[in-house]
């Protein structure tokens, strides 16, 4: 075979463009003795392709040490369990000394004077009915908002209805 076919057969090959019988000439070509040198690595493929072709993967062995690495080992399940509960127990002893560390500094960097105390029961219920009322207050407020945003949502369905049956009659 002359080395322009050979030329144009690699190309289109390449570009996967060749037909079952143009990949067998290629094949065919490359099987022989006397390749030139440009196509050695080309001929040392098509020679790998051609000796996979023919192994099989019938091998008892193969399947039998596929099988042992998919299937889970029962003796790794102890050291799992162990080591998840091991990572579960850091992370709780990571939280509850963080917790501790935040109140204790807290509580040195909080002045005692600060503290909001009532020795006199009767001054510290008014205190705590002037804080509840001004919570009310603040509730009634948010509660009026709510009726607006409620009416802003009724009006917006109400919309969304009249378009939905614009668009269905058309």
């Amino acid at each position: 075979m002359d080395s322009n076919r050979i030329e144009n057969l690699l190309s289109k090959y390449w570009n996967c463009e060749t037909s079952l019988e143009e990949e067998q000439q290629l094949r065919e070509y490359f099987k022989g003795g006397d390749i030139p040198e440009q196509w050695k690595e080309t001929a040392a493929l098509f020679r790998y392709f051609e000796e996979n072709k023919k192994k099989t993967l019938n091998d008892v062995a193969f399947d039998a040490a596929i099988i042992q690495n998919v299937q889970p080992q029962k003796k790794g399940k102890l050291v799992k369990l162990f080591y998840n509960s091991m990572r579960i127990a850091a992370g709780i002893a990571v939280l509850v000394m963080a917790v501790w560390f935040v109140r204790k500094e807290v509580r040195d960097t909080t002045p005692q004077e600060v503290v909001d105390t009532y020795d006199d029961p009767q001054l510290a219920f008014e205190e705590t009915k002037k804080a509840l009322l001004m919570i009310s207050k603040s509730f009634g407020t948010a509660e009026n908002q709510a009726k607006k945003l409620n009416m802003f949502n009724e009006a917006q369905e109400e919309i969304q209805k009249k378009d939905k049956s614009k668009n269905s009659k058309l």
